[in-house]
């Protein structure tokens, strides 16, 4: 099915800035982008012998995250203390000003808990999750009897 949106005459007869407002207020990824904007994105690899789990957070220092390991639930969190800043700018639109988070992920029982590390460069905190040597994939040829 394909929802087709119809103009019905409205932008010519209406004034513009009404237009501009109710295409903002009623735009397809309006409520998207603000659930979006709460949470930072997160990429989540693999390899033979580690997991990579990367955050998109800008804007945060290494001092604002908290990083918790409770049995084999990872928990992300941050929090950015924002005082009286002279801040002049007036945004018409702000996507990445995380003040608050907290994202959990579920380890698998193959990792090593004991080797978990987080390194936060250019806006990305990386955490980078060893395997244990048991749980690594290891291949063999199989003799046919």
């Amino acid at each position: 099915m394909t929802l087709v949106k119809f103009n019905n005459g409205l932008k010519n007869n209406a004034h513009p800035f009404f237009n501009d407002v109710f295409d903002s207020l009623l735009n397809d990824s309006f409520i998207g982008d603000k659930l979006v904007a709460r949470i930072p994105a997160v990429n989540i690899a693999e390899n033979d012998n580690e997991f990579y789990i990367e955050l998109a957070v800008p804007s945060l220092k290494k001092e604002d995250f908290k990083i918790n390991l409770d049995k084999n639930i990872l928990t992300v969190a941050a929090e950015k203390k924002t005082g009286e800043t002279a801040d002049t700018k007036k945004y018409s639109k702000r996507e990445y000003s995380y003040n608050s988070f907290v994202r959990s992920f579920t380890l698998p029982d193959s990792v090593d808990h004991s080797k978990i590390e987080a390194d936060y460069t250019d806006g990305i905190l990386t955490l980078t999750v060893a395997k244990r040597e048991e749980a690594k994939f290891q291949s063999r040829e199989i003799a046919v009897k």
